[in-house]
């Protein structure tokens, strides 16, 4: 049974500056007719009648508890309709929808990732079959977008996870070539205190409807960030926070139509104009999960980051030739049948071997057939590459796979030419590859698709050398004493900022 919170996902905007602002951006005239997808507790509507108490404002409300509430709080109110009903399913909007809108304003704080039974979401699916159905924001600002007059402005606070990721690039796509984007507000979720919103990040973006492809991509916007306190959304021209102007056209150019925010506009060109990108000259892939860890992983120590989970290897069940061994991929005979897998985790240049799959012909039988084992990118297990865990903190990270199994909390990256393999060991630990990854995904996460977009530049040889002689002289000091030189990281990081002059 789903509950009712996970069902309708409503945060109610309870922020006086976020609702101020967002009203402000309307730029409401007496004459409006304005549209609430979602209404919870009417915030909005209040602060709208607020400023013009005969407004016509029509309400959809999806949970029947908060319909209630509406009806109560706007019972003296004749301007105010108030409709039971699902603005994404219902038959009244999208005719309405289908004849060019018929809203001046909307305005809305709509369900993030609200759970939608798989019968509905097949509908939502076949309904809007380009856009990522399972997240609900975006099917939203979509339905909307359709629901205004030419002209009409719509603001709305969502996950900033719209302005990047991959399976959003339909909804980009929508939005710069048939709106104007008025401006775009960024800012942490941690203004909502006290919510779980599942997002690190908000926004609140504004924009015009618009029917002419030509002059959508000709508008130019702002976007703002730098917010330390919501109180800065009452004054967005403070000198703390930070403004970046984009034309539509050079964002709809972007690899996917991203909004790649940079201070550094070399980032931006490198993203755009580098001849070659990571996946052009690595195969970049997910590893391997068993089905069930605590049944076939076992660990060196129970002191190891949630070690305690999981069974001690006996020593005398590793086994230390599977190197050797031309049939590794269907498993090993014996008793010594443990290997090595590299797992997740922000360990720079090198992973000590602390984790243990057991690799039977039995348990590998299991991972071939098992519905929730993943024995996916076989090719490449046992393979020399490097391995990016998928989550991250402050800064990417990567260590060496060194003929080892990895698992799929790891994005392998396998040069086609093994020689840069230390060189791209080193790249992915600095700072300069961090600016770039966070600027093409902001998330902590490092997706194997988003890995593959970083620009990668080869220096001339005597700098790829020299970068690849010291960073293997880190990892021998690694695998020698455990600890290596950080002024000669350094001096790699040095040399590969001036590779990229970001």
């Amino acid at each position: 049974m789903i509950s009712e919170a996970r069902k309708y996902q409503a945060f109610y905007t309870k922020s006086t500056p976020i609702v101020d602002y967002m009203v402000s951006k309307l730029s409401l005239q007496a004459s409006d007719k304005i549209f609430e997808p979602c209404g919870g507790d009417g915030v909005f509507v209040e602060a709208i009648l607020s400023e013009n108490e005969f407004a016509h404002i029509d309400i959809c409300e999806l949970n029947p508890k908060s319909v209630e509430i509406l009806n109560e709080k706007f019972s003296d109110c004749p301007n105010v309709i108030i409709r039971e009903c699902d603005t994404l399913l219902d038959t009244e909007l999208k005719f309405n929808s289908c004849f060019g809108g018929i809203y001046d304003k909307i305005i809305a704080n709509p369900p993030y990732g609200a759970w939608q039974d798989y019968e509905k979401r097949a509908v939502l699916k076949k309904m809007y079959p380009e856009l990522y159905a399972k997240e609900s924001y975006g099917l939203f600002l979509y339905r909307c977008i359709e629901l205004l007059k030419e002209d009409g402005i719509l603001s709305f606070i969502i996950p900033d996870t719209f302005l990047n990721l991959h399976m959003h690039k339909a909804l980009r796509n929508h939005i710069l070539t048939t709106t104007q984007i008025v401006e775009l507000a960024l800012f942490p979720s941690s203004f909502f205190p006290g919510v779980n919103f599942g997002y690190a990040n908000l926004s609140i973006i504004t924009l015009s409807k618009k029917s002419n492809y030509k002059e959508c991509l000709q508008n130019v916007f702002n976007v703002v960030n730098g917010f330390s306190e919501v109180e800065q959304l009452t004054n967005i021209e403070d000198e703390h926070l930070k403004t970046y102007s984009f034309k539509q056209e050079d964002v709809f150019n972007n690899p996917d139509h991203a909004f790649l925010i940079a201070e550094n506009s070399n980032i931006l060109k490198l993203i755009n104009q580098s001849k070659f990108k990571v996946g052009d000259i690595a195969d970049c892939v997910t590893g391997f999960y068993s089905g069930d860890d605590k049944r076939f992983l076992q660990v060196i120590s129970p002191e190891l980051k949630n070690g305690k989970h999981y069974n001690l290897v006996n020593a005398e069940t590793i086994n230390s030739d599977y190197k050797n061994n031309p049939d590794i991929l269907t498993g090993i005979d014996g008793h010594q049948h443990f290997l090595p897998i590299v797992k997740g985790g922000n360990t720079k240049y090198l992973k000590p071997e602390s984790w243990f799959m057991n690799w039977s012909k039995e348990a590998v039988l299991h991972y071939k057939t098992d519905k929730k084992a993943r024995f996916q990118n076989p090719k490449y297990y046992f393979k020399f590459g490097i391995g990016v865990p998928m989550i991250s903190s402050s800064s990417i990270t990567a260590s060496l796979i060194e003929n080892k199994l990895f698992d799929q909390s790891i994005v392998g990256i396998f040069p086609k030419d093994e020689s840069l393999t230390y060189y791209l060991l080193a790249f992915f630990n600095s700072p300069t590859c961090n600016k770039l990854i966070r600027t093409i995904n902001p998330s902590a996460n490092n997706p194997a698709n988003y890995i593959k977009k970083i620009p990668i530049i080869i220096p001339e040889k005597s700098v790829l050398e020299l970068i690849t002689e010291i960073t293997k002289n880190i990892v021998d000091e690694l695998k020698a004493i455990g600890r290596y030189n950080e002024n000669e990281e350094l001096k790699i990081w040095e040399m590969i900022k001036q590779i990229y002059k970001v």
